[in-house]
């Protein structure tokens, strides 16, 4: 049995409605960097940038940004949409920097927590890579994701043994 209550947040669109009716020009930027090694491993990059208005954005002097990254057919959304995903989640967080008094994670990212998502075993995906770049892409996503340092180092061992069995540097 969950600990929390989903009644305790807001859903995205709810913050950003709220957001809206303060500043009737915001302006909701997602820009997605996924790079072609991170498609490799199927994983989606984006930022959300949030300015108050016209004039910050143009100065692109953003209020709050954010960044988030899904997979493809991990969890039940991103069995089809890990990008849309992807994207509502940065802009959930960008949301709630942005503008204090939100009501901390957003309602999808706590659902997330309820069903129980089951954790990336970092390294099983790590053994499976053999090329470093992946690796480092992979390394990136896990640090981002919360692995501990252990898990790091190991993949950090792994790129380098990989390095040397193709006979160039990690």
């Amino acid at each position: 049995m969950s600990r929390f209550s989903l009644e305790n947040y807001e859903t995205v669109e709810d913050r950003h409605a709220r957001a809206l009716q303060e500043h009737p020009d915001l302006r909701c930027v997602i820009v997605n960097h996924t790079t072609p090694e991170d498609r490799a491993v199927s994983t989606w990059v984006v930022e959300a940038r949030v300015y108050k208005d016209a004039g910050d954005q143009a100065a692109d002097i953003p209020k709050a940004t954010e960044w988030a990254f899904e997979v493809d057919g991990t969890g039940m959304a991103n069995q089809t949409s890990a990008l849309e995903n992807a994207c509502t989640s940065a802009l959930g967080r960008a949301l709630r920097w942005a503008f204090a008094g939100s009501k901390g994670p957003s309602r999808a990212e706590m659902e997330k927590v309820q069903r129980g998502a089951t954790p990336r075993d970092w390294l099983a995906e790590g053994n499976k890579l053999d090329d470093v770049k992946q690796l480092r892409v992979l390394w990136a996503q896990a640090k981002q994701g919360g692995a501990d340092k252990e898990t790091l180092k190991q993949l950090e061992a792994r790129a380098r043994e990989l390095g040397h069995s193709e006979g160039g540097d990690s």
